[in-house]
């Protein structure tokens, strides 16, 4: 399977959330969790303009271990206040979710859309 599945294919994506964080771990480069499902309309337009920004790509490329996910994590520190998509997380290199960085959506704190790229 294409781990980028249109997210970015020049992107390094790693498979599992255990490994993006023994990566984030290792190398002190956050980790981004982008929770996406392939109908979902919302995801599908925040794909194509993360997609197409080169100014993401090139961030996601130096910047971030990067993890894209298609079902939900088990893990409920990646739905803090819910399971819905699409929701970026972002984990800092010791291993804690920044329930800080989240997105101007009070009712779905880390939702992003098109136009917050």
């Amino acid at each position: 399977r294409v781990l980028s599945t249109g997210w970015g294919d020049d992107i390094e994506w790693v498979q599992t959330y255990e490994e993006g964080l023994a990566r984030s771990k290792h190398s002190k480069k956050p980790l981004m969790v982008i929770h996406h499902l392939e109908e979902c309309p919302y995801s599908q337009a925040l794909r194509k303009a993360f997609s197409s920004s080169p100014e993401i790509q090139q961030m996601a490329q130096e910047d971030f271990i990067m993890l894209n996910l298609v079902h939900s994590s088990s893990d409920d520190n990646m739905a803090p206040d819910g399971h819905y998509v699409p929701r970026i997380l972002f984990v800092d290199p010791s291993l804690t979710v920044r329930a800080d960085l989240t997105g101007k959506y009070g009712n779905r704190m880390y939702t992003y859309e098109p136009g917050d790229i």
